[in-house]
């Protein structure tokens, strides 16, 4: 499985920006799809998750109500759209899948597949 995540850039303070993930090669419904970020000298944090199947999703407290992980099946993409953002979110914004969905605390130790980051920055 290989995940071609894209539509980072600079937006200032109150802006939207929609990521997409794109996901090459062969999945199972049971896969589960995520969004983890990266600030700089911090360590990597769950974002959103999202089941391949069903579509049951998961947000960080700190993003609730700002930002919304969606997929669509047919075309094996996966969204994180991203309003009211604010400097705190600047960071690379990695899509990452697990073979199942998980129930626990998500961390980046229990992903299988990641793709390439796309830088964030959110400045006035």
């Amino acid at each position: 499985v290989q995940l071609q995540a894209s539509g980072g850039g600079l937006v200032q303070p109150g802006e939207s920006l929609r990521l997409s993930c794109e996901v090459l090669g062969r999945t199972s419904s049971s896969y589960a799809m995520t969004w983890f970020r990266q600030a700089p000298g911090k360590e990597r944090e769950f974002v959103a998750g999202i089941k391949w199947s069903g579509g049951s999703s998961v947000h960080a407290d700190s993003v609730k109500g700002r930002f919304t992980i969606s997929k669509e099946s047919a075309k094996k993409m996966v969204f994180l759209q991203m309003n009211s953002l604010r400097p705190e979110d600047t960071a690379v914004y990695y899509c990452a899948a697990r073979t199942s969905w998980y129930a626990g605390r998500w961390s980046d130790g229990i992903m299988n597949y990641w793709g390439k980051g796309t830088q964030v920055t959110v400045s006035s």
